[in-house]
């Protein structure tokens, strides 16, 4: 009887840990295939990116700690039909990498193997050489159950083409318009950044970087 009792509170916990889990990854952009860029209405009114104010911050970790820093937007443009987001697309400068979290050699090492501007690793990661842009073209905006703007859009990175969806917090004021997404995850194999993943490379040990990377989008932009 005592091992019955036993049996069922540890398959009760694993249910919990499981439900647990999944609850911790809810911010997860899942990748899906490409879709249809939205089409700008002619009424449509047009925003000009503000590159020097807007960013996008990111986080990566491993076992042994993490870091993070900001990629910088190199053109974009956001067009609202009633006030609303209806299509844009944002142009992200790959060679603007910058991480925050290290200084002197470390911060240039760390920034030049992201950048794969390093003989030997240029495929590692984000190779700047071949690929020095990456592209955000918004697909669609949707309202879900709790409230919240949900805005999709093809995310394209060596070459790679896939729709993520996110929370986002759109404001204007004037002639002025900001968009600010909450903090989400995207798994980077979805786009062949594969350098350390332990579910592509076997026998890593401690010595891999985990797959997810997070993202913060903050863009402010001006009526053309």
């Amino acid at each position: 009887m005592k091992n019955k009792i036993l049996t069922l509170c540890v398959a009760l916990a694993l249910g919990a840990t499981a439900i647990s889990c999944k609850e911790k990854t809810k911010e997860a952009a899942e990748a899906t295939a490409a879709e249809p860029v939205a089409e700008t209405v002619i009424t449509a009114k047009k925003y000009n990116v503000d590159v020097s104010n807007s960013t996008i911050e990111w986080k990566g970790a491993k076992p042994t700690g993490e870091h993070f820093g900001t990629i910088g937007i190199k053109t974009g443009e956001l067009n609202t039909e009633d006030g609303a987001i209806e299509s844009g697309t944002i142009v992200i400068d790959m060679n603007s990498i910058t991480a925050l979290d290290l200084e002197g050699d470390k911060k240039l090492n760390l920034e030049a193997h992201l950048k794969g501007t390093v003989a030997g690793k240029e495929g590692d990661f984000f190779n700047v050489n071949e690929f020095p842009t990456a592209t955000f073209k918004i697909t669609g905006v949707a309202t879900n159950e709790a409230g919240k703007t949900i805005l999709s859009g093809n995310l394209k990175m060596k070459g790679i083409e896939k729709n993520v969806s996110f929370p986002v917090t759109v404001t204007s004021e004037g002639d002025s318009l900001s968009l600010v997404c909450e903090t989400f995850v995207i798994d980077r194999t979805q786009w062949k950044i594969n350098f350390g993943s332990k579910s592509v490379f076997d026998n890593l040990g401690d010595k891999f970087i985990n797959d997810d990377i997070t993202l913060t989008i903050k863009v402010k932009a001006t009526k053309a």
